[in-house]
């Protein structure tokens, strides 16, 4: 599947933001689910997705600075961002990317699941 069309299927199947760039659901928080409920394992994506917003360029057509206020707004929440691969499913993750930039110890999820052994790595989508 071409990035366009992932692209144009991802917006028609999810509500969005106020900016419709489909990398957030529209009830967006700083602490999507990204835990297991019957585990209590935090999920991260194992590798960036092939069109990981965190991935050189603009894959996903994003406007100049999302990315950039998407990972400041999560780091000043103690939050985290979910992958828009696993967003909608059963099984949102972590982007791998937000993970290993830098600061990310910031992420409340990301330390308790480190700290206690429960981060489980997931493929994306």
């Amino acid at each position: 599947m071409n990035r366009g069309r992932r692209h144009r299927d991802v917006e028609a199947s999810m509500e969005y933001a106020d900016d419709h760039d489909g990398v957030e659901a529209a009830n967006s928080e700083p602490y999507d689910a990204v835990a297991d409920p019957r585990t209590g394992t935090v999920r991260l994506c194992a590798r960036l997705c092939d069109t990981c917003i965190f991935r050189p360029g603009n894959l996903m057509d994003l406007q100049p600075g999302r990315v950039a206020d998407m990972v400041s707004q999560a780091r000043q929440a103690e939050g985290h961002v979910v992958c828009h691969a696993t967003l909608e499913t059963d099984s949102p993750a972590i982007y791998r990317g937000f993970a290993d930039g830098p600061d990310q110890g910031r992420s409340l999820a990301l330390r308790v699941a480190r700290a206690l052994g429960t981060l489980r790595e997931i493929p994306p989508p």
